[in-house]
């Protein structure tokens, strides 16, 4: 018996069989890890070996420079016992509603109400809440600042209703500090779940909202019964996005604030950057990065699996 089987299928059609077949498709799988092999060699390169080296790092009680002293895993317990270390946990955590909850909130109510206008209107709407995207977020975050200001736009515009009581140097406030700067998180994850919803919203079927009307159902009740569950998956997107964006911010609060007043906007990003640059203690940055690291996988995972509705 010969390796190779030939059956013809038609005049000059010949379908290979048996060894030569099996051999050619072991051949194509090796092709195509040779087209991926540069990317993941420089994913490996960029990203598995500082994520090494960060685990590496976290053991030791070391200054960048000088001689590494082993201290196993008290890096860690400094994370979790520390009240410095936990407040900057806990105050990503409350950024989670303004960059998650209020983004996406926000966003599926701008997205119905775009749709429902005229073509040119929506998507002049959509432009105008996508610009945040393409604003650099330095940028961004230099303006809300000056907006922010005591002498500033934000300040002004509230003395101009009457509203003067009110006023105050807003990113110098204890209180006030924080949600100062998760408004300019909301305003700049809007626009991109907005686009994702309202491209999703796009895909159902318009006779699902047919049959709704036809059973009674009014705008709230087709909203939870099609437009929700017809937006899941750009919802597992967009609240995975906005959920790393939330736990790992930096840019922002570093140019808003430095982590103050005090430690009410310190987030683990900036205190990782402050405690591996400005204090020396690169075991203790690097312990922060990773259990900020194991924090995103542990919060993002399991939201993703319930949004997109797997168990």
């Amino acid at each position: 018996m010969t390796s190779t089987i030939e059956g013809t299928v038609g005049r000059g059609d010949v379908v290979p069989r048996g060894r030569g077949a099996r051999a050619r498709r072991h051949r194509h799988r090796w092709v195509g890890w040779l087209y991926v092999l540069p990317a993941m060699a420089l994913y490996g390169w960029f990203v598995l070996q500082p994520l090494g080296l960060s685990v590496q790092y976290s053991f030791f009680d070391w200054n960048g420079i000088g001689v590494a002293k082993w201290v196993g895993l008290r890096n860690y317990a400094q994370v979790f016992s520390d009240p410095s270390r936990l407040g900057a946990l806990l105050n990503s955590f409350k950024l989670i509603f303004f960059y998650t909850v209020l983004s996406i909130g926000i966003g599926l109510v701008a997205a119905t109400l775009t749709r429902s206008m005229a073509s040119r209107w929506s998507r002049a709407a959509q432009t105008i809440l996508f610009l945040p995207q393409v604003v650099p977020l330095v940028g961004a975050a230099i303006a809300w600042k000056w907006l922010y200001a005591e002498d500033g736009a934000i300040n002004q515009l509230l003395r101009a209703v009457g509203l003067g009581s009110v006023t105050r140097p807003w990113l110098a406030d204890f209180t006030w500090a924080l949600p100062a700067v998760g408004v300019v998180g909301t305003w700049v994850t809007l626009g991109l779940c907005t686009m994702l919803l309202s491209t999703g919203m796009g895909k159902i079927d318009p006779s699902l909202y047919d049959a709704a009307r036809v059973d009674g159902a009014g705008a709230v009740q087709e909203f939870f019964a099609v437009t929700l569950p017809g937006v899941r998956n750009e919802l597992a997107v967009a609240v995975t996005i906005t959920l790393i964006g939330a736990l790992a911010s930096f840019d922002v609060v570093y140019v808003m604030t430095l982590g103050g007043p005090g430690r009410a906007t310190m987030v683990p990003g900036v205190d990782v950057y402050q405690l591996s640059f400005n204090q020396a203690r690169v075991g203790a940055g690097a312990a922060m990065g990773v259990v900020l690291m194991a924090l995103v996988l542990v919060v993002v995972i399991p939201v993703q699996r319930l949004v997109r509705g797997r168990s």
